[in-house]
């Protein structure tokens, strides 16, 4: 069952009644859990661009679509590396800043899945 996004502002996000004060990745199943930056990190030497890695850890199989949060203002970006890879497994990929996606998310239908910067 997809939770809905309550709310969100600089530094936090708030999903069916839960404030998280980090970002998240929406899975499939609605499960809510902290974004692995560190994947990123490693490879970029920044989490505000996704890995291929952390692309891959993000896709679930069957998810036709994927709503990026960039953050407040936009500032988290997909990798060459990542945005092919998702491409190449047949998912689309919205990219939004925060308040935006959390609207697009909340309208959203069939199997999504969502990745959610809650600063910049």
């Amino acid at each position: 069952m997809k939770p809905i996004i309550d709310g969100t502002c600089f530094g936090s996000i708030t999903i069916a009644g839960e404030t998280y004060a980090h970002d998240v990745v929406i899975r499939a199943d609605g499960q809510v859990e902290r974004r692995c930056k560190e994947l990123s990190r490693a490879v970029h030497g920044t989490s505000h661009k996704v890995s291929r890695d952390e692309a891959a850890d993000v896709f679930a199989a069957g998810a036709g679509r994927l709503i990026v949060g960039t953050g407040q203002s936009g500032g988290l970006a997909l990798s060459d590396e990542a945005a092919a890879y998702l491409r190449d497994h047949g998912c689309a990929v919205q990219l939004l800043d925060t308040p935006a996606a959390m609207a697009a998310w909340n309208a959203a239908e069939g199997a999504v899945i969502g990745l959610f910067h809650v600063t910049c």
